[in-house]
């Protein structure tokens, strides 16, 4: 008798368990994977750098590894296919929507640009944010150049 009561206890948690474990396998399913799209310009170059939310690195790249040489890494359309590479790289990894976080003076047409190359990429923008660090009247800026 007591053996069927503890095989019937057995079977309830063994029941219990595959519940969680189905019910934990259908959250990770509908989950997106989500991450963090780094932009930084320069006057001379474009780098774009996607991480998870820990921080961790999952790719990145700069016009100059994409290919553009001189002053044609400083144009939008290397922001674009800059931003196009790490994109179908970032997909790899399982990440499919990424917020995106702009640091540096790109100007508007570079930053569309920018944008347009990770869409094309396929990843979903859920956020854009500008964290370009302004300075309240801090250091002195270099003198004007003189030509």
């Amino acid at each position: 008798m007591q053996k069927a009561k503890r095989l019937n206890i057995q079977k309830q948690k063994l029941n219990i368990r595959e519940k969680q474990k189905l019910n934990i396998q259908k959250k990770l399913r509908k989950q997106r994977k989500h991450g963090i799209a780094y932009s930084y310009s320069t006057p001379s170059n474009t780098i774009v750098t996607v991480t998870d939310y820990k921080g961790n690195t999952k790719t990145g790249s700069s016009s100059g590894f994409v290919g553009f040489t001189g002053s044609r890494r400083s144009t939008k359309y290397a922001a674009r296919a800059t931003a196009e590479h790490v994109a179908r790289a970032a997909i790899q990894p399982g990440i499919e929507s990424v917020e995106v976080r702009i640091k540096g003076g790109f100007g508007i047409g570079k930053r569309k640009y920018l944008l347009r190359g990770l869409k094309l990429g396929g990843l979903i923008i859920t956020k854009i944010r500008d964290v370009t660090p302004t300075p309240h009247n801090g250091c002195r800026p270099p003198k004007k150049r003189r030509v």
